[in-house]
């Protein structure tokens, strides 16, 4: 699953029974060796539905992790890219992968907790993968309101789901087996360790994004089909931030 370059179960195993923060520290140097790096070909999906949506200015790398985020705001955002992630480790890593370019955009990296945002009104695009197991439910209200204020009017907050899986495949029980046994262990061990898979529903999110104060859209992403009921595999989640009169 993870390759001779990857972590060793026993670094996964002192990394689970860590803070969030301390946990990614220490997986950091080879968290681009793990299936939990967002894929290339998602990546590359969502670059082509947001490249029309544009000219961007300034972009956000929301929990940027080690930077694969920015890696597609350099290609879509002409004066600035920057990458927030309260990770140290990951930051660091981040720095060394994501380099400014001759006549690309300023690249940044900040560290700091993305319920409490250190900008105002800062960017017309926000992009966040694979970040939201980390939040509870009770979160997202205050997090997609940080993100509407950085956000100038029309700025677009846009992120990839993927369809749930069904209960007649390994995967749903796999989710369902894992969010188990993380909310086993933040009862009996402490500091908790936020990561939930199926937490994340998209019916509630689209709700609180139009509470906060935008106008959703849901776009296929290409190259990944659709199921047999005609539904996509995957989806494009675009939020446009409203002026506060027309969210209120």
């Amino acid at each position: 699953m993870f390759g001779p370059e990857g972590p060793t179960l026993r670094e996964l195993a002192v990394q689970a029974l860590s803070s969030v923060e301390h946990g990614y520290d220490l997986l950091a140097p080879k968290f681009d060796r793990t299936p939990f790096r967002t894929p290339e070909t998602v990546l590359e999906s969502v670059a082509r539905v947001l490249a029309p949506l544009g000219p961007f200015e300034d972009g956000l790398d929301l929990c940027c992790g080690t930077g694969a985020g920015a890696d597609v705001l350099t290609a879509l955002c002409r004066r600035s890219v920057t990458g927030l992630d309260f990770s140290a480790g990951m930051l660091d890593v981040a720095r060394q992968r994501v380099r400014p370019t001759a006549g690309g955009p300023e690249v940044s990296w900040v560290r700091g907790d993305a319920r409490v945002l250190p900008f105002a009104s800062a960017f017309d695009l926000v992009v966040s993968f694979g970040a939201f197991g980390h939040f509870l439910p009770g979160e997202l209200p205050g997090l997609f309101g940080q993100i509407h204020s950085v956000l100038r009017s029309g700025g677009r907050f846009a992120f990839p789901v993927l369809a749930p899986p069904r209960a007649t495949q390994l995967a749903f029980w796999t989710l369902l087996g894992f969010d188990a046994v993380m909310r086993l262990r933040n009862a009996l061990w402490r500091p908790p360790f936020v990561m939930y898979y199926r937490a994340f529903r998209l019916g509630g999110v689209l709700m609180e994004l139009e509470r906060a104060g935008f106008a959703v859209d849901l776009h296929p992403l290409p190259g990944f089909g659709r199921r047999e009921d005609g539904s996509p595999r995957a989806r494009l989640v675009v939020a446009r931030a409203l002026s506060p009169r027309q969210g209120a």
